[in-house]
């Protein structure tokens, strides 16, 4: 007899049985609760756009290797979407002049990037995307950031675990300036800066002179981003730095010339939240100010700063650091039993009513023997058991036993809701 063959799921995607979803959601509702202390709306776009629309903001790289992108049935090129600013983009200018600014978006949704996956990367992850259009300020910049220590403050993150690397795009220009680089090398001495941290000092040395910088320029470039003490020549960041500090978030958040994110996307500052706790540091979110986006999706120009956390690098970073809440089974702690086939309309009934008084409950679905039923409470972390039999029916009470003490009662049927809120309530 041939065996049955599970099919397997798509590489690169992920499965989310009830403990991985209880992770995620986890993740989303602290999420939402920095999001919206600092008062920011939700919102979201298509899951499917036209693959034109990462055009203008999009690298070469993400349009056509690591997008997953196919033609419709009417020969439109489409593609599951691998980011979500252009969507953002062409939203806001689509309602620029409808829109109450400062305007502060949330989202938090699916994406799809054709990766290699390994630890720490899928081709399809959740992410955090939060954004403040209209004002161009550093306090602007101070309030985004501090949304992000709240979210790790709240998640368990402390300033041992995670910190915030902060650097500033107008800055690092008037440098390269001093340094005499070209504004067509901009973006390959800032790819050369974001390898500084991954490779030994005297391959990275080597590395940079091959790629076109001259000895001068190289050693200019090395004492530049070991001076901690730059941000003081950056009137943005010292503003900035008063602000975090009035926000009361400075311990998060220090300058670090190696951050540079994409200096020709970037218009101002630039951060990077890195976990700390283990001997790899991992990027945990990342953003900054971009004043030019919204006007290369036909928009008038407008101010942002904003960015983004996906949930993978996240999870496991809060997993390693056991900050994840323990898992409960059931999201229902009260199981009403089923003694008997002609007690299943009592049993049901009395379902009702604990749910009609607020109180989360399972029914158990079918007649079957009593220590079952309890086998079943107990793997399922269910806290209080309901018992109606011939003798509870009859005199219209309901046995209510306490799976957390051991202790049984019974009590009259109209009392049972408020017994069972006190014993959730650990009365």
């Amino acid at each position: 007899m041939a065996k049955n063959i599970i099919i397997p799921s798509v590489k690169g995607t992920r499965e989310f049985y009830p403990e991985e979803m209880a992770r995620r959601n986890f993740i989303y509702e602290k999420v939402r609760e920095a999001s919206q202390s600092f008062g920011y709306q939700e919102w979201d776009a298509p899951y499917l756009e036209t693959l034109e629309l990462y055009a203008a903001k999009s690298g070469e790289e993400l349009v056509k290797e690591q997008a997953f992108t196919f033609k419709d049935r009417g020969g439109s090129q489409v593609t599951l979407r691998p980011e979500l600013t252009p969507s953002l983009a062409r939203m806001i200018a689509k309602k620029q002049r409808q829109l109450v600014y400062p305007l502060r978006w949330w989202s938090f949704g699916p994406f799809w990037r054709y990766e290699r996956p390994q630890k720490g990367r899928s081709r399809e992850f959740f992410q955090w995307n939060i954004d403040m259009l209209g004002p161009d300020s550093p306090e602007a910049d101070a309030e985004l950031i501090a949304v992000a220590a709240k979210f790790m403050k709240s998640v368990g993150l402390d300033p041992k675990l995670a910190r915030i690397y902060v650097n500033n795009r107008r800055l690092m220009d008037s440098e390269f300036d001093k340094l005499e680089i070209p504004t067509e090398s901009r973006l390959m001495v800032s790819n050369l800066v974001d390898r500084r941290r991954k490779m030994k000092a005297d391959a990275w040395a080597k590395y940079a002179l091959e790629a076109g910088i001259t000895q001068s320029q190289l050693d200019g470039l090395v004492t530049l981003l070991e001076n901690k003490d730059l941000w003081k020549e950056s009137k943005d960041l010292v503003r900035l730095f008063a602000a975090l500090d009035a926000l009361g978030v400075s311990e998060y958040v220090e300058f670090d010339p190696n951050v540079v994110r994409g200096l020709l996307y970037y218009t101002g500052t630039v951060f990077e939240a890195f976990d700390v706790s283990g001997s790899v540091h991992r990027s945990l979110l990342g953003g900054g100010r971009y004043n030019n986006l919204l006007a290369d999706v036909g928009g008038d120009p407008l101010s942002a700063v904003g960015f983004a956390m996906g949930d993978v690098v996240a999870g496991i970073v809060l997993e390693e650091n056991d900050l994840i809440p323990e898992f409960e089974p059931s999201p229902a702690p009260v199981l009403v039993t089923v003694f008997g086939k002609e007690f299943l309309a009592e049993s049901l009934a009395l379902s009702a009513e604990l749910r009609e008084n607020g109180i989360k409950v399972i029914s158990y679905p079918e007649a079957a023997k009593i220590g079952k039923q309890f086998k079943f409470a107990n793997k399922m972390g269910v806290k209080v058991a309901l018992v109606l039999g011939a003798d509870e029916v009859e005199s219209g009470q309901v046995a209510v036993k306490n799976l957390l003490s051991g202790e049984q009662v019974k009590i009259a049927r109209a009392d049972v809701p408020e017994k069972v809120q006190k014993i959730l309530a650990g009365d």
